[in-house]
């Protein structure tokens, strides 16, 4: 674009200046700056637009991508199925099919979750008669063998790591098995939000039936929210989300008897924040995802 701007000019400015090639160029950058304002500055804010397009493309091919899986159609049958087999009103509908989602899946897998993690507490209560043993061996071990105060602990740690796992085998309650709640309770938490926000915005096809259940949204509210395809304005939804699942981390927390660890104290911290994020997140989204959108519930081992 430049050069091309000299090209245009060069006659012209070669009659004033002659041969003057510093003259010429000086001239010339001077009135391409006067007439474009500043292109560099042009240029960055082409380069920062271009990288909000090409982000923008990318959420958009992600949430086109869960809008239409195998998943989150299945759950929008299932919502529809129920919304028009019950005759229920949508919030209603919601409401149950959130219960039954979570007594079905959410509940045996937290029943089950508290099974492993007692078992797990009461093969704690194990370890000191074994590491008292351990230590009894170790010191015969070490005049047998002259072992070095490294190697000593080497081995040591060994043993005691070897009769843990040895413990979790003979009791089968391994600790990843206390996380089978998040694998399966956080995929079908999105799955059933990405399906309310379907029906919200008629997806993933704007056919006939999609706009019928687009108008029985818009009048099947509750209360205070009457249409349910539009935000909660009173906050009550979000804000009553945040306490309850604060709540919920608090009460875990003061369940437990050990004191928590570093590690531990920062997981709960990161879950509060998460409370309180979500409070802005549901009060942007449709009132009918609030119905549903109490989070997953996370289980933090002391």
């Amino acid at each position: 674009m430049f050069l091309n701007h000299i090209n245009r000019l060069g006659k012209q400015t070669f009659r004033l200046y002659g041969s003057n090639g510093i003259l010429l160029k000086s001239s010339c950058i001077k009135e391409y700056c006067i007439e474009n304002k500043n292109p560099y500055n042009s240029r960055r804010q082409f380069s920062f637009q271009s990288s909000v397009e090409s982000l923008a493309k990318t959420q958009t091919g992600i949430f086109k991508w869960l809008s239409e899986s195998t998943p989150v159609e299945y759950i929008q049958k299932f919502l529809l199925t129920l919304h028009d087999t019950s005759g229920l009103p949508w919030w209603a509908t919601i409401v149950c099919a959130t219960v039954l989602l979570r007594s079905c899946v959410t509940l045996p897998l937290a029943i089950y979750q508290n099974y492993v993690l007692a078992k797990l507490q009461n093969l704690k209560s194990e370890m000191p008669a074994i590491a008292k043993e351990l230590q009894k061996e170790t010191a015969v071990a070490i005049k047998l063998y002259n072992w070095d105060e490294k190697k000593t602990k080497m081995m040591y740690n060994r043993s005691i790591r070897k009769q843990w796992n040895n413990l979790i085998l003979r009791d089968n309650c391994h600790p990843a098995k206390a996380s089978l709640l998040v694998l399966f309770q956080i995929p079908m938490w999105i799955s059933l939000s990405v399906s309310l926000r379907n029906l919200v915005y008629m997806l993933p096809y704007q056919d006939i039936n999609a706009q019928v259940t687009f108008a029985e949204l818009s009048i099947g509210g509750l209360g205070f929210i009457p249409n349910l395809t539009e935000v909660d304005a009173s906050w009550i939804l979000p804000v009553s989300l945040g306490i309850i699942n604060l709540a919920i981390i608090e009460l875990q927390g003061l369940s437990k008897i050990n004191e928590p660890n570093k590690l531990q104290k920062f997981l709960v911290n990161i879950f509060r924040g998460i409370s309180l994020v979500m409070i802005p997140v549901a009060a942007s989204v449709p009132s009918k995802e609030s119905f549903c959108k109490k989070g997953p519930r996370y289980k933090i081992r002391y």
